[in-house]
């Protein structure tokens, strides 16, 4: 077994809770999904904001909304460069897997599409 790394971005039109929840599910929700991971194979997730995204942290949505009691989950601020893509929240999920690196799947939805264009395959 391996310790992979998969990376995940998506925006949000504004700083409100309800966005961030969206963008949260859905962005964790597709790397589950495309990478057919199961909850216990997560080693831990750090999640990184740019900071004009304050009104909530991402953790607690996938808390909520997945039932993770156990994995370390991180929230922390993404370096603040410019220019750099506005409003955008950021994963980072270490696995527990049998695939190789080039069988992973990363993940970046709406406008942090432009991020890894190399890796966008939808």
């Amino acid at each position: 077994m391996y310790s992979r790394g998969i990376r995940g971005a998506i925006t949000i039109d504004e700083d409100t809770p309800e966005m961030i929840e969206k963008a949260t599910v859905e962005l964790f929700s597709k790397i589950v999904e495309s990478n057919e991971i199961e909850i216990e194979d997560i080693s831990h997730i750090i999640f990184t904001l740019t900071k004009d995204i304050k009104t909530s942290f991402p953790a607690k949505f996938v808390r909520r909304n997945f039932k993770i009691q156990y994995v370390p989950l991180l929230c922390v601020n993404e370096m603040d460069i410019e220019p750099s893509l506005k409003k955008c929240l950021r994963i980072l999920m270490v696995v527990n897997t049998e695939k190789k690196q080039n069988e992973i799947k990363h993940v970046y939805l709406g406008g942090a599409r432009i991020l890894r264009s190399d890796l966008v395959s939808e």
